[in-house]
């Protein structure tokens, strides 16, 4: 069972923070981080506050833990680059070889839900994963990704105007 680990809010936006972790009965528990990041252009300040947050923590975690987070952040490209990614933290579309087929998770053209007056896409949706070092602990290594809901359903919709992330992973000892 999953537990809550930590939780806090931030009051100038309510944005909330989640880190749960898996059963410390388990060796090399995993940490999740959920948080909502707020859309629009307007919000690029208060997304890359949250991205060094989450960084921190992630790059912080104890060796024995696999950290993961993904989900839509509403990140740019650039506001990911003038924060930086930490050495020991990996974006997994890019571990992964950037595979075109997964690179724009919001996309005016193919996804009708949004009526936008000009068309676009981006990579807001993300996955970052820092690997537990400590040896003896599983490595979490990412295989595959693929976007869903890609198909609309029968009312005519597609589930979400963001493609969601699958990823598949393999676990090793090391």
């Amino acid at each position: 069972m999953v537990q809550a680990y930590m939780r806090f809010m931030h009051k100038r936006l309510a944005d909330t923070y989640t880190f749960i972790e898996g059963p410390p009965a388990h060796k090399g528990f995993l940490l999740k981080i959920l948080l909502y990041r707020f859309s629009c252009k307007s919000n690029s300040v208060e997304r890359m506050r949250q991205l060094r947050v989450v960084m921190k923590k992630m790059s912080k975690a104890p060796d024995d833990v696999t950290v993961l987070f993904g989900g839509d952040t509403n990140l740019r490209d650039y506001e990911v680059a003038t924060v930086g990614i930490p050495s020991n933290v990996c974006d997994l579309w890019e571990q992964l070889g950037r595979p075109e087929k997964c690179r724009y998770t919001w996309d005016t053209v193919a996804n009708t839900n949004k009526e936008i007056p000009f068309k676009c896409h981006f990579r807001f949706d993300r996955v970052y994963l820092r690997r537990a070092t400590q040896d003896g602990i599983p490595q979490l290594d990412p295989d595959n990704m693929a976007l869903i809901g890609l198909e609309k359903l029968r009312c005519g919709l597609f589930t979400s105007d963001h493609w969601g992330i699958y990823c598949t992973f393999s676990v090793k000892q090391k």
